[in-house]
Protein backbone atom coordinates (compact mmCIF):
# COMPACT_ATOMS: atom_id res chain seq x y z
CA UNK A 1 0.00 0.00 0.00
CA UNK A 2 1.59 3.35 -1.33
CA UNK A 3 2.26 6.19 1.31
CA UNK A 4 -0.55 8.73 0.63
CA UNK A 5 -0.64 12.50 1.00
CA UNK A 6 -2.11 15.58 -0.11
CA UNK A 7 -1.60 18.98 -0.75
CA UNK A 8 -4.25 21.83 -1.22
CA UNK A 9 -3.52 24.82 -3.38
CA UNK A 10 -5.60 27.86 -1.50
CA UNK A 11 -3.33 31.03 -1.91
CA UNK A 12 -5.82 32.80 -4.44
CA UNK A 13 -6.81 36.26 -4.02
CA UNK A 14 -10.12 36.40 -5.64
CA UNK A 15 -10.30 39.87 -6.35
CA UNK A 16 -14.04 39.49 -7.78
CA UNK A 17 -15.49 38.12 -4.40
CA UNK A 18 -15.05 41.19 -2.91
CA UNK A 19 -14.13 40.08 0.51
CA UNK A 20 -10.81 40.62 1.94
CA UNK A 21 -10.19 36.84 3.00
CA UNK A 22 -8.17 34.77 0.88
CA UNK A 23 -10.60 33.05 -2.15
CA UNK A 24 -11.02 29.37 -0.23
CA UNK A 25 -11.49 31.22 3.31
CA UNK A 26 -14.78 31.89 1.78
CA UNK A 27 -17.95 29.93 3.58
CA UNK A 28 -20.35 27.73 2.37
CA UNK A 29 -22.49 26.69 4.48
CA UNK A 30 -20.75 28.82 7.49
CA UNK A 31 -17.62 26.40 6.83
CA UNK A 32 -14.19 27.43 4.71
CA UNK A 33 -14.39 26.11 1.38
CA UNK A 34 -10.62 24.77 2.26
CA UNK A 35 -11.91 22.71 5.35
CA UNK A 36 -14.59 21.29 2.92
CA UNK A 37 -11.56 20.33 1.00
CA UNK A 38 -9.38 19.11 4.15
CA UNK A 39 -12.52 17.17 5.62
CA UNK A 40 -12.87 15.17 1.96
CA UNK A 41 -9.00 14.55 1.89
CA UNK A 42 -9.06 13.43 5.57
CA UNK A 43 -12.17 11.30 4.89
CA UNK A 44 -10.81 9.66 1.85
CA UNK A 45 -8.15 8.64 4.89
CA UNK A 46 -5.51 10.65 4.16
CA UNK A 47 -3.73 12.43 6.64
CA UNK A 48 -0.37 13.88 5.35
CA UNK A 49 -1.67 17.23 4.46
CA UNK A 50 0.54 20.52 3.03
CA UNK A 51 -2.04 23.72 2.23
CA UNK A 52 -0.24 26.27 -0.37
CA UNK A 53 -0.91 29.82 1.26
CA UNK A 54 -0.33 32.95 -0.73
CA UNK A 55 -3.08 36.26 -0.52
CA UNK A 56 -2.83 37.47 3.21
CA UNK A 57 -1.41 34.50 4.16
CA UNK A 58 -1.88 34.76 7.85
CA UNK A 59 -5.44 34.55 7.54
CA UNK A 60 -5.21 30.74 6.17
CA UNK A 61 -2.33 30.08 8.57
CA UNK A 62 -4.51 31.01 11.87
CA UNK A 63 -6.95 29.06 10.37
CA UNK A 64 -4.95 26.07 10.00
CA UNK A 65 -3.26 26.25 13.50
CA UNK A 66 -6.30 26.50 15.12
CA UNK A 67 -7.70 23.49 13.81
CA UNK A 68 -8.08 20.15 15.85
CA UNK A 69 -5.27 18.32 13.80
CA UNK A 70 -1.97 18.91 12.04
CA UNK A 71 -1.65 20.52 8.53
CA UNK A 72 1.28 21.75 7.56
CA UNK A 73 1.66 24.32 5.13
CA UNK A 74 4.35 26.60 2.74
CA UNK A 75 3.80 29.97 1.50
CA UNK A 76 3.73 30.71 -2.26
CA UNK A 77 4.91 34.35 -1.85
CA UNK A 78 3.96 35.13 -5.52
CA UNK A 79 1.48 33.85 -7.14
CA UNK A 80 2.83 32.38 -10.07
CA UNK A 81 0.35 29.67 -11.19
CA UNK A 82 -0.67 26.09 -10.04
CA UNK A 83 2.94 24.75 -11.11
CA UNK A 84 4.55 27.68 -9.17
CA UNK A 85 2.62 26.24 -5.98
CA UNK A 86 2.88 22.88 -6.06
CA UNK A 87 6.93 23.74 -6.31
CA UNK A 88 7.00 25.67 -3.08
CA UNK A 89 5.74 22.27 -1.55
CA UNK A 90 8.53 20.14 -2.64
CA UNK A 91 10.36 19.47 1.41
CA UNK A 92 7.08 17.76 2.05
CA UNK A 93 6.78 15.91 -1.59
CA UNK A 94 10.43 14.70 -1.11
CA UNK A 95 9.56 13.65 2.78
CA UNK A 96 6.22 11.81 2.18
CA UNK A 97 7.15 10.28 -1.19
CA UNK A 98 4.28 7.40 -2.21
CA UNK A 99 1.54 9.24 -4.07
CA UNK A 100 0.08 12.62 -4.06
CA UNK A 101 -3.11 14.07 -4.60
CA UNK A 102 -3.47 17.39 -5.88
CA UNK A 103 -6.73 19.41 -5.06
CA UNK A 104 -8.12 23.36 -5.35
CA UNK A 105 -8.95 24.84 -1.83
CA UNK A 106 -11.66 26.27 -3.34
CA UNK A 107 -13.78 23.61 -4.76
CA UNK A 108 -15.79 22.75 -1.72
CA UNK A 109 -17.99 19.60 -3.29
CA UNK A 110 -14.74 17.23 -4.61
CA UNK A 111 -16.21 14.65 -1.84
CA UNK A 112 -14.19 11.74 -0.44
CA UNK A 113 -15.46 9.15 -2.63
CA UNK A 114 -14.03 10.64 -5.58
CA UNK A 115 -10.97 11.14 -4.11
CA UNK A 116 -10.71 7.68 -2.84
CA UNK A 117 -12.16 6.08 -6.11
CA UNK A 118 -9.50 8.48 -8.46
CA UNK A 119 -6.90 6.98 -5.97
CA UNK A 120 -8.00 3.52 -6.98
CA UNK A 121 -8.17 3.51 -10.70
CA UNK A 122 -4.73 5.63 -10.80
CA UNK A 123 -3.13 2.57 -8.56
CA UNK A 124 -4.55 -0.18 -10.77
CA UNK A 125 -3.74 1.57 -14.48
CA UNK A 126 -0.04 2.11 -12.87
CA UNK A 127 -0.49 5.91 -13.73
CA UNK A 128 2.02 8.52 -13.73
CA UNK A 129 -1.04 10.90 -13.54
CA UNK A 130 -4.56 10.67 -13.37
CA UNK A 131 -6.59 13.88 -13.60
CA UNK A 132 -10.11 14.27 -12.07
CA UNK A 133 -12.29 14.70 -14.61
CA UNK A 134 -16.18 15.37 -14.54
CA UNK A 135 -18.96 15.77 -17.33
CA UNK A 136 -20.46 19.18 -18.31
CA UNK A 137 -23.48 19.53 -20.48
CA UNK A 138 -21.90 23.00 -21.00
CA UNK A 139 -18.19 22.75 -20.60
CA UNK A 140 -17.56 25.97 -21.42
CA UNK A 141 -14.17 27.52 -20.17
CA UNK A 142 -13.06 24.19 -18.81
CA UNK A 143 -10.36 22.45 -20.36
CA UNK A 144 -11.69 19.53 -22.13
CA UNK A 145 -9.99 15.76 -21.56
CA UNK A 146 -8.70 14.10 -24.53
CA UNK A 147 -8.58 10.31 -24.48
CA UNK A 148 -6.61 7.48 -26.28
CA UNK A 149 -8.41 4.73 -27.87
CA UNK A 150 -7.75 2.26 -24.43
CA UNK A 151 -9.00 5.21 -22.63
CA UNK A 152 -6.06 6.65 -21.16
CA UNK A 153 -5.08 10.40 -21.39
CA UNK A 154 -3.98 11.61 -23.99
CA UNK A 155 -4.04 15.38 -23.54
CA UNK A 156 -6.02 18.15 -21.36
CA UNK A 157 -6.80 20.84 -24.29
CA UNK A 158 -7.05 24.26 -22.40
CA UNK A 159 -10.69 25.89 -24.26
CA UNK A 160 -8.46 28.72 -25.77
CA UNK A 161 -6.75 26.01 -27.70
CA UNK A 162 -9.22 23.90 -28.62
CA UNK A 163 -10.63 22.90 -32.41
CA UNK A 164 -14.07 22.48 -32.83
CA UNK A 165 -14.01 18.76 -31.95
CA UNK A 166 -11.93 19.27 -29.19
CA UNK A 167 -15.13 22.26 -27.82
CA UNK A 168 -18.03 19.43 -28.36
CA UNK A 169 -15.83 16.92 -25.77
CA UNK A 170 -17.92 17.51 -22.28
CA UNK A 171 -15.56 15.80 -20.46
CA UNK A 172 -13.40 18.61 -18.22
CA UNK A 173 -10.59 19.19 -16.04
CA UNK A 174 -11.57 19.45 -12.32
CA UNK A 175 -8.04 20.82 -11.20
CA UNK A 176 -7.75 17.52 -8.95
CA UNK A 177 -5.00 15.17 -9.86
CA UNK A 178 -3.29 12.26 -8.54
CA UNK A 179 0.13 11.86 -9.41
CA UNK A 180 3.39 9.30 -8.34
CA UNK A 181 4.90 11.73 -5.85
CA UNK A 182 8.45 10.82 -7.49
CA UNK A 183 7.19 11.16 -11.04
CA UNK A 184 5.93 14.83 -10.61
CA UNK A 185 9.14 15.80 -8.85
CA UNK A 186 11.02 14.22 -11.62
CA UNK A 187 9.12 16.79 -14.01
CA UNK A 188 8.28 19.94 -11.34
CA UNK A 189 11.66 21.99 -12.88
CA UNK A 190 11.15 21.84 -16.24
CA UNK A 191 7.78 22.93 -16.76
CA UNK A 192 8.24 26.78 -18.15
CA UNK A 193 6.34 29.92 -17.77
CA UNK A 194 6.20 30.69 -21.56
CA UNK A 195 2.38 31.56 -21.95
CA UNK A 196 1.28 35.46 -22.01
CA UNK A 197 0.25 34.94 -18.33
CA UNK A 198 4.38 33.96 -17.62
CA UNK A 199 2.97 31.48 -14.88
CA UNK A 200 3.52 27.67 -14.44
CA UNK A 201 1.06 25.35 -14.58
CA UNK A 202 0.94 22.03 -13.74
CA UNK A 203 -1.31 20.30 -16.13
CA UNK A 204 2.51 20.83 -17.73
CA UNK A 205 3.63 18.32 -15.53
CA UNK A 206 0.94 16.12 -16.84
CA UNK A 207 2.08 16.81 -20.63
CA UNK A 208 5.91 16.06 -19.12
CA UNK A 209 5.34 12.77 -18.41
CA UNK A 210 3.53 12.19 -21.64
CA UNK A 211 6.14 13.13 -23.75
CA UNK A 212 8.86 11.33 -21.73
CA UNK A 213 6.08 7.51 -22.22
CA UNK A 214 4.56 7.90 -19.28
CA UNK A 215 1.25 6.24 -19.23
CA UNK A 216 -1.44 8.87 -17.41
CA UNK A 217 -5.04 8.58 -16.39
CA UNK A 218 -8.66 10.41 -16.46
CA UNK A 219 -10.93 9.52 -13.72
CA UNK A 220 -14.38 10.85 -14.10
CA UNK A 221 -16.51 11.64 -10.87
CA UNK A 222 -19.85 10.89 -10.50
CA UNK A 223 -21.20 14.29 -9.89
CA UNK A 224 -20.33 17.42 -11.64
CA UNK A 225 -20.57 19.59 -8.83
CA UNK A 226 -17.38 18.17 -7.85
CA UNK A 227 -15.90 20.72 -10.23
CA UNK A 228 -17.31 23.61 -8.83
CA UNK A 229 -15.72 26.88 -7.23
CA UNK A 230 -16.77 30.40 -6.70
CA UNK A 231 -14.80 33.20 -8.26
CA UNK A 232 -17.60 36.39 -7.20
CA UNK A 233 -20.32 36.32 -4.67
CA UNK A 234 -22.88 35.10 -6.92
CA UNK A 235 -21.01 31.94 -7.60
CA UNK A 236 -20.60 31.52 -4.02
CA UNK A 237 -24.32 32.09 -3.17
CA UNK A 238 -25.36 29.31 -6.05
CA UNK A 239 -22.32 27.03 -3.65
CA UNK A 240 -24.30 27.58 -0.45
CA UNK A 241 -27.65 27.24 -2.07
CA UNK A 242 -26.59 23.62 -4.09
CA UNK A 243 -25.02 22.41 -0.61
CA UNK A 244 -28.57 23.40 1.30
CA UNK A 245 -30.30 21.44 -1.27
CA UNK A 246 -28.10 17.81 -1.12
CA UNK A 247 -28.40 18.74 2.74
CA UNK A 248 -24.86 18.76 3.47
Amino acid sequence: MNNKCAVILAGGEGKRMKSDIPKPMNEVLGKPMLRWVIDSVKDAGIDDICVVTGFKTEVTEAYLDSLPFAVSHVLQSERLGTGHAVMMAKDFLKEKGGDVVILCGDAPFMDAKTIADAYDSHDKGDYSATVISAMLDDPTGYGRIVRNADGSLKTIVEQKDADEATLAVQEVNSGGYWFDTADLLSVLDDIKANNSAKEYYLPDALYLLLQNGKKAGAFTAASPDTVLGANDPAQLQELNDIARAKGY
